[in-house]
């Protein structure tokens, strides 16, 4: 399955007219069952074709009879060229490399790297990145990668906020398995509602992503590759307890039903029933809630005829209540008696993907991408209800081939989208209906050396937004030895779902303002910007180990945008753009192998952030212009029991941040202009007693460092001053959990 998956997606193809000459490269310094070696370059010695193999080392190039010497390179092996007098299947084992052996051979093996290939400037994170924290959810996946935020929207309902260039997550495309998937009314819990358990990696990309997703990304976009049922454990258990009253259990069971079908179920449920109030304010530190998600996978894998196919289900029931800890929704729900909210969310999704490789011109494929979601939250705040219910479809048919050779590769579809939205918020209603029929095209160019670029364009008519063109170009270029110079520059649009993009409002006294301009969308306009970014990558040796330092910029540039005007403070605004709004980021970042099995990763994060409010031009609140970034990652050798000691720290600084503005409060209701700096420490410790059962044990915010007055008119919530939104550092405290995870 995994060889026509790779050929579906890298597509390492040639003209139609030519014979393929196929093979496999393995790694010849494992001792026991060989295995191939994923990535691996195979060109012809002064042609001009060549391919990249795939996960299981196979590989496929067109075969012409006035070549003769094959080409095979990998990064940290000899290089060997290869005598090739007839077509006839190749295996061939490539020797490491003597001077950087091991050492190179685990950097193209950590849990985290950027890609060295992609035109695109892409971080790869695999599920062993992902259990160096607790990550109960996706929304605390990204807690040891420096090139995403994550802070708290608010002071009581415990929701993670994501950033990528200083953007919030709705200006990031948000995919599961490729399919867009946290957008519209899951904008706001959506990551919490994906287990971590059930993702295998996640891909993030920086800066403008692929015309082939859709024309919403504008900051970047995350993919999650979800557990395979044909890989996964037969049977998988993980159970987690927190000292802030979380408790988790996660179940996968997954069995193959015929030689082509194998089918999952993965069952995960948490609760929250402890109160908890460490900082008396009568409010709780974290929010009770209790969710069920439970999803059934299906594979299906026919390899004689090229068809992969992929069937999910999925139920989700959520619910949370905060607010004052005497709070009884029983009782007190709309009353003055005590300031409680209740969310409540159902959801349903059925989504599904069928592939297709033409066995006798494997280079040739097509792909169908099919979803349906249900989405519907019953909540109030205080005395003020919002609803929201939302019906979603998603199709995306894709085509790929070639131009002339494996070099020049196409991508070309259709995509169809589907939105209906019913919003009540206390008496009035918002109701709309969106939908959108596009096409893409996509071509990618890589000569296996210094070049690849990729360049897309799509056409889209939308009902709301009218007609437009949305184009995306990222070019790399390797100047010399393991370096990578991209540019990335590309147009997105989108419709702002202003209420569910900024539920933490809610959690307020603030009135809202709706300014109404003649736009379609809440009366108001879309949102359409440009981004432009480059990053250099280099990787070299010191004291014999393996480093890499990266350089990334990026600026995102508004020709309109929905501006969320917090500073008067008792309102919130909602206008279309006046003016100027932008966002540069920068960051450095080194990465160096100190010991054998001991990484560290260290990060700069500047941004500077501004947008055009009626007061004037600001810098963009609750958002710290400098960040520093440190883990440590280390593992003891792997013993022939299996067991083996795993160990990370995560240390992360925040520079102060711009509060929302609260001058004209009464003096006891006031905050300074600026916050505090603020650093939090997170540490596991991982024992894995044999390849089935290991325990861990780790502490969020180890240091304790607490915000004082997270809410402000605490002791009086329903007056014209409370407001919980000014949150910049944690409020529970130090956090410890423990775990452990069993399977077979």
């Amino acid at each position: 399955m995994k060889k026509w998956i790779f050929i579906l997606v890298m597509m390492p193809i040639a003209a139609i007219s030519q014979e393929m000459l196929e093979g496999r490269i393995e790694d010849a310094g494992l001792s026991k069952e060989p295995k191939g070696l994923g990535g691996a370059n195979v060109y012809w010695l002064n042609g001009t074709s060549g391919a990249v193999t795939d996960f299981d080392g196979n590989f496929a190039l067109p075969y012409s009879k006035e070549y003769n010497r094959l080409v095979v390179s990998f990064v940290g092996y000899h290089n060997d060229t290869l005598t090739v007098k007839e077509n006839k299947r190749i295996v061939h084992a490539l020797q490491p490399s003597s001077t950087l052996d091991e050492v190179t051979i685990a950097a193209r093996k950590k849990a985290s790297a950027r890609s060295m290939l992609s035109a695109q400037n892409v971080i790869n994170v695999s599920s062993a990145e992902l259990l160096k924290a607790a990550c109960c959810n996706l929304s605390e996946s990204f807690e040891t990668n420096p090139s995403i935020d994550v802070n708290f929207s608010d002071a009581i309902t415990g929701t993670k906020q994501i950033k990528m260039l200083g953007l919030t997550s709705p200006y990031i495309l948000i995919a599961v398995e490729n399919i867009p998937a946290i957008r519209g009314a899951a904008q706001n819990y959506g990551l919490s509602f994906i287990p971590g358990t059930w993702v295998e990696s996640i891909q993030i990309t920086k800066g403008a992503g692929s015309v082939v997703n859709g024309f919403e990304s504008i900051a970047g976009q995350i993919n999650a590759e979800l557990q395979k049922p044909s890989t996964d454990d037969k049977l998988f258990v993980n159970a987690y307890g927190s000292m802030n009253g979380r408790l988790e259990l996660n179940t996968h069971l997954n069995t193959a039903v015929s030689d082509k079908w194998s089918t999952g179920l993965y069952i995960h449920g948490n609760s929250r029933n402890e109160k908890f109030d460490k900082n008396d304010d009568g409010f709780l530190d974290v929010p009770l809630a209790q969710q069920i998600n439970v999803m059934n996978r299906w594979q299906y894998q026919d390899l004689e005829h090229g068809w992969v196919s992929f069937l999910n289900f999925r139920y989700l029931n959520d619910e949370k209540q905060t607010g004052q800890k005497d709070f009884n929704p029983d009782t007190d729900a709309f009353t003055q008696n005590a300031w409680g909210s209740e969310i409540n969310t159902q959801r349903w999704d059925l989504s599904g993907k069928l592939g297709y490789v033409n066995p006798e011109i494997p280079w040739q494929s097509a792909g169908l991408q099919m979803a349906y979601s249900y989405h519907n939250q019953d909540s109030y705040f205080g005395l003020r209800n919002y609803d929201i219910t939302h019906n979603s479809l998603y199709v995306n048919a894709m085509y790929n081939s070639i131009i002339s050779d494996s070099r020049h590769k196409i991508k070309t579809g259709l995509s169809y989208t589907y939105d209906d939205y019913v919003e009540v918020l206390t008496v009035d209603e918002f109701s709309r209906n969106e939908n959108s029929v596009g096409g893409f095209f996509e071509y990618a160019f890589d000569n296996l050396e210094a070049l690849s670029l990729t360049a897309g364009v799509r056409a889209d008519y939308h009902n709301l937004l009218g007609f437009f063109i949305t184009p995306r170009l990222h070019v790399k270029y390797s100047p010399w030895d393991k370096s990578a110079l991209r540019f990335s520059a590309g147009r997105g649009k989108r419709s702002a779902n202003i209420f569910a993009e900024n539920m933490n409002l809610f959690a307020s006294s603030r009135q809202i303002i709706l300014n109404s301009e003649g736009g379609n969308l809440y009366g108001l306009d879309p949102e359409v910007a440009w981004n432009f970014g480059t990053s250099f990558m280099q990787g070299f040796d010191v004291f014999g180990r393996r480093a890499n330092v990266t350089f990334d910029f990026y600026r995102t540039d508004f020709t309109n945008q929905i501006v969320v005007d917090w500073e008067t403070p008792t309102e919130v605004s909602f206008y279309n753009l006046d003016g100027k709004s932008y966002s540069n980021s920068f960051q450095a970042e080194f990465d160096y192998n100190l010991l054998d099995h001991f990484d560290l990763r260290f990060a700069y994060k500047y941004y500077d952030i501004k947008t055009e409010y009626t007061t004037g031009l600001k810098e963009r609140p609750l958002t710290p212009k400098h960040r520093i970034f440190a883990n440590a990652s280390y593992e003891t050798h792997l013993l022939d029991n299996g067991s083996q000691w795993k160990m990370d720290a995560t240390y992360n600084w925040l520079g102060e941040q711009r509060f929302l503005p609260t001058d004209t409060n009464p003096e006891i209701y006031q905050l300074p202009e600026y916050t505090p700096t603020v650093g939090t420490l997170n540490a596991q410790i991982t024992r894995v007693f044999s390849p089935h059962f290991e325990v861990y044990l780790g502490g969020e915010n180890v240091t304790n460092v607490k915000q004082p007055q997270p809410i402000i008119g605490s002791d009086d919530p329903f007056g014209a001053n409370f407001d919980t939104t000014n949150v910049y550092g944690p409020i529970f405290g130090s956090m410890y959990y423990m775990g452990l995870r069993y399977k077979l």
